[in-house]
């Protein structure tokens, strides 16, 4: 997806520079269409090069810098960068605090199809470098934990976002269908909630409700206030808190409700919930129930 004129030297997802100070690149483990990944480094870094995909960043430290469309850049902590493909850049630290940010790699194909059909060309973000805390939260979200894989439905809920934000900076808003296909979204809630503890994947919806994957992302938001991926996500996080009133141990309670391990529990209860279930289970636990029996 990435072509590099002169590509970094580097072995491993680590390598320590001369002057003893680290740089650090991390990869997330490959998706169709999608590559991510964090960079840590200090001056110059990228030569000129160029992508066959979009290149969509936040900057997470310091300044980032870079050549592009002949003008100077330069993005700060929070910043959202927008590189198009096949546009020329390079890339560096602009000052000597050095520079952290995470991208991510978008084939313009995933893009389109997350417009929906009614779409015209592809979003052109005149801006290359600026603020939006909505389309930065979705970046962050499919920027996160790069250690491992990411839920089918979770990121064609993600493309759907990014789709979205794009389209709000460019002269072609998305358009949305007044009317929802109520029954097949309806058919898509129950088949939900019937299949919460199973892997669910976007092509049993689309054969359930006979829509397209992104579209049945917006209209079910519409219809429910929510998306599929959520709407799942919430019923496990539900089920496992009855299981924790009950008294079970935590690690069970994560895999008899469809979540990868005890970790992935922990995280999307604390998400969704503000608190552990660690902790939630001492909270709710009767006083002459030990701790160690609901962490077993």
């Amino acid at each position: 997806m990435t072509s590099l004129v002169t590509p970094p030297d580097h072995s491993g997802i680590e390598r320590l520079c001369n002057n003893a100070r680290r740089e650090q690149f991390l990869t997330a483990p490959a998706l169709p269409g999608i590559e991510r990944i964090e960079a840590r480094f200090y001056g110059d870094m990228f030569s000129p090069h160029r992508h066959d995909t979009y290149a969509l960043g936040v900057t997470l430290h310091g300044v980032q810098t870079f050549t592009y469309r002949g003008t100077r850049q330069f993005s700060q902590k929070g910043h959202i960068i927008v590189l198009h493909p096949d546009e020329i850049h390079d890339g560096g630290a602009a000052t000597d605090v050095g520079l952290r940010y995470r991208m991510l790699y978008l084939e313009p194909s995933l893009l389109r199809r997350g417009l929906g059909e009614n779409c015209g060309s592809l979003p052109f973000v005149a801006q290359p470098v600026f603020s939006d805390p909505a389309l930065c939260a979705t970046l962050l979200e499919m920027l996160a934990h790069l250690d491992s894989d990411l839920d089918e439905l979770l990121i064609d809920q993600l493309v759907c976002g990014i789709a979205e934000g794009l389209s709000r900076h460019t002269k072609q808003p998305i358009r949305h269908s007044k009317n929802l296909a109520v029954p097949r979204l309806e058919r898509a809630r129950q088949f939900l909630e019937s299949n919460s503890t199973n892997s669910v994947t976007s092509a049993q919806l689309e054969d359930v409700t006979g829509l397209d994957r992104y579209s049945l992302i917006r209209q079910f938001k519409a219809c429910f206030a929510t998306t599929p991926h959520r709407f799942l996500v919430m019923r496990r996080l539900h089920r496992a808190k009855l299981m924790i009133a009950q008294g079970d141990p935590l690690a069970a309670i994560a895999a008899e409700t469809g979540f990868a391990d005890q970790s992935h529990l922990n995280r999307h209860f604390k998400q969704a919930f503000g608190i552990t279930p660690g902790r939630w289970a001492d909270m709710i636990r009767p006083q002459n129930t030990p701790a160690s029996a609901l962490m077993a």
